[in-house]
């Protein structure tokens, strides 16, 4: 069977796994059940079925049911809301569901007023400790899945408050600015905290995060995505080449090509020298995310050297027998759902030849085998399985869906990765 067709039916056959949040609790999910959650919960699962329904190939019932189920009991705010969980990931499914005019109007306008409220908050914060001095920014503060990229991701999505957006930027802009401690210069981004977003003594001086999920990369694609879109504010190019300074300077060269280390700690800025890898080439923490961001740079900024070496780091990647050997699950985060997305995209908008020709290796883990198969360790509850966008079964099914229609997602469901 061709490969378009057994992803589509594979993406079918996941969506009908997932067609009810009423047949849930026989799961064991190993998050739990969070029906707000865009990364695990119903938030996630619908957004799978808002795209399907909204490219003609499955039941706006789904879509419903989730999102009844996802917003019941109300919108949560307050200060654990962010893009994937609360208000804001309510927000983003809704818009995406949106394919009219004043479809959903009521519903996104009073969330629009939960958001913006937060954002407003948010940036208060962010901008007392910058005003303070000598205090550094939790991962949370900033990053894409937590934090003020995260949340800029969705304001792009609407597309409704400009004059936020520009705030976001602006604050991004001043998160850039390098800051001194201890007589050390350091990016504005470095956090005291360690990877997880806690201390840890494995960081006692805390660490420069440089994946797309967690660390700069995140807020150097919003700054291109924005940029692509015509939007800048004052010093918006300096932060983008500040980050891109940042990512040359710690750039590796593997036998596969580029590669980038997760992260960079004190004793590493002082030596200059980092783990040994190259490591798994995910959207999280890897080549996928770092490539795919510099791309989209390259492109807001017309840097055709800058574009082709992106190109060239993610082709060695997706071609390299050991990196793609260090992925072995099937999500969009770290797995080959993530690695076949942003290829595709990334082909889209190549000038680089040779990564469409990756995707079907890539997609060999979900499309060489027969859907029940695929879909079957949702049955099996001893593993604890995950049922959402971020690391489970309905981000699987959006990559394999959009691999299979070959063509922009109509919701634009992938704009909360930052990648489109």
């Amino acid at each position: 069977m061709e490969q378009r067709e057994t992803a589509r039916l594979a993406a079918a056959a996941i969506a009908d796994r997932l067609a009810s949040p009423e047949d849930m609790p026989g799961i064991d999910l190993k998050q739990g059940w969070w029906p707000q959650s865009l990364a695990h919960g119903a938030v996630g699962v619908a957004l799978l079925h808002i795209e399907r329904a909204r490219a003609g190939e499955g039941p706006w019932q789904r879509v419903h049911d989730w999102l009844t189920c996802a917003a019941a009991g109300g919108a949560i705010g307050g200060p654990d809301a962010h893009l994937y969980y609360g208000a804001p990931a309510l927000a983003f499914a809704l818009h995406s569901a949106a394919d009219r005019p004043g479809r959903y109007a009521r519903a996104l306008a009073t969330l629009d007023t939960h958001v913006a409220t937060l954002i407003r908050q948010r940036l208060q914060v962010a901008h007392t400790r910058m005003d303070r001095g000598r205090e550094f920014p939790a991962l949370a503060e900033f990053d894409t899945i937590r934090g003020l990229s995260g949340l800029g991701a969705l304001l792009l999505h609407r597309d409704t408050d400009p004059a936020l957006v520009e705030s976001v930027l602006a604050y991004l802009v001043r998160l850039t600015e390098p800051v001194k401690h201890d007589g050390e210069l350091l990016p504005g981004w470095w956090s005291h905290l360690g990877p997880s977003g806690t201390r840890s003594p494995h960081f006692p001086e805390g660490h420069s995060n440089n994946g797309a999920a967690h660390g700069i990369t995140g807020p150097l694609a919003l700054l291109a995505l924005a940029a692509r879109r015509g939007i800048s504010v004052d010093g918006h190019r300096t932060a983008i080449k500040r980050i891109l300074s940042w990512l040359d300077r710690w750039q590796q060269k593997g036998e596969g090509g580029p590669w980038w280390p997760y992260w960079i700690t004190r004793d590493q800025l002082r030596t200059g020298r980092t783990s040994p890898g190259p490591f798994r080439p995910s959207w999280c923490y890897g080549t996928a995310g770092y490539a795919r961001a510099q791309q989209l740079t390259a492109l807001a900024t017309g840097d055709h050297d800058r574009q082709r070496a992106a190109e060239i780091a993610l082709l060695g990647a997706m071609t390299d027998p050991s990196q793609r050997a260090a992925t072995v699950d099937l999500s969009l985060c770290h797995g080959f759902a993530g690695l076949a997305h942003i290829t595709q995209l990334a082909a889209a908008d190549a000038i680089t030849p040779g990564l469409g020709r990756c995707l079907p290796d890539l997609l060999a883990p979900m499309t060489n085998t027969t859907p029940d198969l695929l879909v079957r360790p949702l049955y099996r509850p001893a593993d604890g399985r995950d049922i959402g966008l971020l690391e489970g079964a309905a981000g699987t099914a959006l990559a394999l869906h959009s691999f299979s229609v070959g063509s922009p997602a109509p919701s634009g469901w992938d704009a909360c990765f930052l990648i489109a």
